[in-house]
């Protein structure tokens, strides 16, 4: 059997680039990749998250997902450019079109992210990390960005190799090369590790990549659960999943509901949520993505609106962690007043089956295996087939909301 060859082509500082490429090709004199800068949401109304930052920003400390209103703290000069997803889907595009030139299996992990099979290519094209080099100065000298490629064996292994030294660089991490290139690696780095889990970790012992690859799997999973089995085997470098031709990326999912009398209790928001909730875990899980960014939106009885944010250290497609994350963000955002409206927004999409926990099947987690049982019996009998207890006697209905357009909320068409 062939050896798998697998590219991960990532777009340096995606959003940033491409606004700066535009913006010179407009007749600008300043490269916002130059100077201290961002893309973010409304600076006026102090609402949205750092999208994407320019290398001079991070020595201000400056981080993707932190509000605003912090990263002008930090850089009181921080120039802020208001996103622009339609720009980012051509540039995504003319990426594409480039990349099928060199392979007929291409899957678009996220809108700067591309997955790429080269394992049937190489007598055609020529050695792997030769046509990588070709790919990155073609998208560079044609396009006006810069890019990353890594090359494994797999999809983790070329992704955690893209992360490597950048930018407009390529790397590559075979079987032979995981002790001496990821191994030393501090553990946040393996790719499905969070702050969360890097915490646990390292509260055991547990600081490089090599010493969770070298841990015993079992120690792992009675803490981690099989969150401990996932991470273990990205550790070890093991991943089986195909690399899959997609559609066009969707920029989010959405779900509101719009009140048929004010809110004034906590409870029944909780409860609204909850019913939001729950179709939008169905949606999300059926069209196979996780989600890296939540929000919430509040609209008063005054009908004014507002939102509040989080971006995830790990993608979710749980009904749980969407209900969760939502009522946390509510909690932070409401001012107290009668509510009419409410919604729930998913972005930052990445597809479920590179992260998913039930990529390696000896050890599913019980939400997933419950969420995903739940959903066929509604599928075959009906959404209100099963139900919560909780909606029995509330009066609201256990499966609220439709489906929210990117233009009534833009902030969450991010991919980033």
């Amino acid at each position: 059997m062939k050896k798998r060859i697998i590219f991960h082509i990532d777009v340096n500082s995606a959003y940033l680039s491409w606004e700066a490429v535009h913006r010179l090709q407009k007749g600008d004199d300043v490269d916002l990749r130059e100077i201290p800068s961002v893309v973010g949401g409304n600076e006026e109304t102090r609402h949205g998250i750092v999208l994407a930052k320019s290398v001079p920003a991070k020595k201000y400390d400056i981080k993707t997902g932190e509000t605003l209103f912090s990263a002008r703290n930090k850089c009181p000069n921080l120039v802020v450019v208001p996103p622009n997803y339609t720009l980012y889907m051509q540039c995504s595009s003319a990426m594409m079109e480039i990349l099928k030139e060199y392979s007929p299996a291409i899957q678009r992990y996220s809108i700067d992210e591309v997955f790429l099979d080269y394992t049937h290519i190489t007598d055609h094209l020529g050695a792997p990390v030769e046509v990588a080099y070709k790919i990155r100065n073609r998208i560079k000298n044609h396009l006006g960005f810069t890019v990353n490629i890594g090359i494994g064996s797999n999809k983790l292994l070329a992704k955690m190799a893209s992360e490597f030294e950048k930018p407009n660089r390529v790397h590559t991490l075979f079987e032979d090369e995981i002790q001496e290139k990821m191994w030393p690696l501090p553990v946040e780095e393996l790719f499905f590790v969070g702050r969360a889990t890097a915490s646990k970790l390292k509260s055991r012992g547990i600081i490089t990549i090599g010493e969770l690859a070298k841990t015993d799997v079992n120690y792992l999973q009675q803490f981690l659960k099989s969150h401990g089995l996932l991470i273990w085997n990205y550790a070890n470098g093991r991943d089986n999943s195909s690399v899959r031709n997609e559609k066009p990326p969707m920029k989010g999912l959405g779900n509101s509901n719009t009140i048929a009398f004010d809110v004034t209790e906590e409870e029944t928001v909780y409860q609204i949520l909850l019913a939001l909730s729950e179709t939008l875990g169905m949606r999300i899980r059926n069209v196979e993505k996780c989600a890296y960014v939540v929000a919430i939106s509040i609209k008063n009885h005054h009908l004014f609106s507002y939102s509040h944010q989080k971006k995830l250290d790990v993608p979710i497609d749980s009904t749980n962690m969407i209900y969760k994350h939502a009522k946390d963000l509510f909690n932070q955002a409401w001012k107290g007043e009668p509510i009419r409206h409410l919604g729930i927004y998913l972005s930052s999409l990445c597809s479920n089956d590179f992260c998913q926990l039930s990529l390696f099947t000896a050890d599913e987690s019980q939400n997933r295996k419950l969420d995903g049982a739940i959903d066929k019996i509604r599928l075959k009998y009906g959404s209100n087939s099963i139900i919560r207890s909780c909606f029995l006697n509330a009066g609201i209905n256990p499966l609220m909301g439709g489906v929210i357009s990117e233009e009534e909320y833009p902030m969450m068409s991010s991919l980033l």
